[in-house]
């Protein structure tokens, strides 16, 4: 990525051969080679780095930076790109909330993300779309790390130190601090030569072919759909046990919902989780009732005092056919902790298909939940196919989104499973 090393501390090298940092000294990225630049803001700007972009040559390192737990939308509120040739640049999609025309600049490139399934949704909402990728955490995965953050493969594969102070940060500040987007800028600083060493070790252990199927599949994911009842992820409503209670955390969490995504705040920023929970318990009469649980105490709260109170209080006049059942319907298997007592047949199968993945995992050195997904493997064990043969099998992992790749590893050993001594 050009012939000036970024400014480091200890070697002034800026890369070195995968599995350099298990032998070199480290190396710590203190700013950009070419500098900390300043955000683009303008149209003019825009155009300018998409010509840059053009020129430039091989694949593209892309990041973005949201800022949840502080806001309530998981938007983009900084971009970052690099390529070589066309240096780093740092986009504020606040001013530039278009940005199709960087997307169709890189249409035919290949882009470079870390987990990149945490960031290609805010940068669709942009209007950037990949044709190609390669997943750096997921390459990570599949070689068999067992750290995947961006900063522990920096430090293994090429033996430099990134420093990850501001990953929590409210990045919806504006003005962005100086040091936040050194910060940024460094995320993208050696991602290129990051993939490249990634790709060395992938070849090496035939798992290239694997990987290209995973970053496909990321591609051509389509968008989350909506959760069914999401209120019923609030954390600690497992200790709720009425239908009442849970008709009380679903009205407090929807009016939260409503105040927070008109507020453009975090929820948790409006009313804990704890605070739904602990009201739903408490059950409480009164504005005043509701004041005495501990957690309302605050003054923020007390504010809305009345507005909470209204929403338990529409819970409590809620006719009996309109209260919420204790549990979604769905048709997932029920927890696998029920199954021995439940259908003591499909819990040995569950056992079975998890030896075998658990062996197979440290065969070939990547974590189970990467040969497939836990849910599939439940389901698989749970209502499995008539005929329990390897091709039968293979079907029903395809029909279920595992790839070609797992197919092969796992359909065997799964139609084994099926039939436990």
């Amino acid at each position: 990525m050009g012939e000036v090393p970024p400014t480091v501390e200890g070697v002034s090298s800026a890369a070195g051969p995968a599995e350099q940092g298990k032998d070199a000294p480290e190396v710590v990225l203190l700013a950009p080679r070419e500098g900390t630049p300043q955000p683009l803001t303008t149209t003019a700007e825009l155009a300018q780095l998409c010509k840059r972009l053009a020129a430039g040559t091989g694949p593209v390192a892309i990041d973005a930076e949201r800022a949840s737990g502080y806001r309530y939308s998981q938007r983009a509120y900084l971009v970052q790109i690099r390529r070589d040739g066309a240096g780093t640049a740092l986009i504020d999609p606040i001013a530039l909330p278009d940005l199709s025309s960087v997307g169709a600049v890189l249409q035919d490139i290949e882009w470079v993300l870390h987990a990149a399934n945490q960031d290609l949704p805010c940068l669709a909402e942009v209007g950037m779309r990949p044709r190609r990728l390669f997943d750096t955490e997921l390459a990570g995965r599949l070689v068999g790390f067992d750290r995947v953050g961006l900063g522990a493969i920096v430090n293994r594969v090429l033996g430099l130190h990134l420093e990850k102070g501001h990953s929590a940060a409210d990045w919806s500040t504006r003005p962005l601090p100086r040091e936040w987007l050194t910060y940024a800028a460094l995320d993208v600083e050696v991602l290129i030569e990051l993939r490249d060493a990634l790709e060395a070790v992938l070849t090496s252990q035939g798992k290239q072919d694997w990987a290209a199927q995973e970053c496909a599949a990321l591609v051509a994911a389509a968008p989350a759909l909506p959760r069914i009842d999401p209120w019923r992820r609030t954390s600690g409503i497992h200790k709720l046990r009425s239908r009442r209670q849970l008709a009380a955390v679903r009205e407090l969490w929807q009016v939260r919902d409503r105040i927070a995504r008109r507020r453009d705040i975090a929820p948790g920023r409006i009313l804990p989780d704890a605070a739904i929970v602990a009201a739903a318990h408490a059950e409480p009469k009164t504005p005043a009732d509701l004041l005495d649980v501990r957690i309302f105490s605050g003054r923020a709260n007390r504010r809305l005092t009345g507005t909470w109170f209204g929403a338990l209080q529409q819970a409590r006049d809620l006719p009996v056919e309109q209260l919420p059942t204790i549990s979604l319907i769905s048709d997932a298997p029920p927890p696998p902790s029920r199954w021995a007592e439940r259908e003591p047949r499909a819990a040995a199968r569950l056992a079975a298909a998890r030896a075998g993945l658990t062996a197979l995992s440290e065969q070939v050195q990547v974590p189970v939940e990467n040969l497939l997904t836990p849910d599939l493997v439940r389901r698989l064990a749970w209502e499995p196919p008539t005929d329990h043969s390897e091709q039968s099998v293979a079907a029903v992992l395809a029909a279920g989104g595992a790839r070609a790749w797992q197919i092969e590893l796992t359909a065997g050993l799964l139609s084994t499973a099926l039939d436990p001594v």
